[in-house]
């Protein structure tokens, strides 16, 4: 259950880069290009919900606790995106708003995860035993975007496996 989580965290910083990164970086109108992030992040987010509702074989007796977790991994991306684009909107930072900025960012991760973990325990706990199997190995494998992720960071996601436990054993 422990690498559910640890995958699940590692999911979800996923949302997070895939936010940072959906924008192009110099866009005319930074209006639109914040539209288009948007848009790109939702798509992602409803990417991996559709994803995890496939590869977990969700039934109809459990769409109940299915659709609290999508909900909150919506919000959770809903929340990250937002940061993420005040973040690129800021200009002439100094270097301690620059920290207090990824603190935030950082400090809404572990409370989204708290939230995640929560939604997960019921769903994960109403699977059926093939249903953890299927659940401990896709978030193994993080996913359908997991080898973008893992490539983009040129670690194989292992220190995003380490911060994204960090992320659930610290409150």
């Amino acid at each position: 259950m422990k690498k559910a989580l640890v995958l699940l965290a590692t999911a979800v910083s996923m949302g997070g880069a895939f936010a940072q990164t959906a924008a192009p970086a110099a866009a005319p109108d930074t209006a639109q290009s914040a539209s288009a992030a948007k848009a790109g992040h939702e798509r992602n987010v409803e990417d991996r919900i559709a994803y995890l509702h496939s590869q977990l074989q969700i039934t109809p007796a459990q769409e109940a606790q299915w659709k609290t977790f999508a909900d909150v991994m919506r919000s959770n991306g809903e929340t990250m995106s937002q940061l993420f684009q005040q973040r690129k909107e800021a200009t002439n930072v100094s270097a301690l708003d620059d920290m207090k900025q990824y603190a935030t960012i950082a400090q809404a991760h572990a409370d989204g995860m708290k939230k995640l973990v929560d939604a997960f325990e019921p769903l994960y706990s109403s699977l059926s035993p093939e249903q953890k199997k299927l659940a401990d190995v896709t978030f193994h494998r993080g996913g359908p975007e997991g080898a973008h992720h893992r490539g983009h960071h040129g670690n194989g996601g292992k220190a995003a496996a380490e911060a994204a436990s960090d992320a659930t054993a610290k409150p």
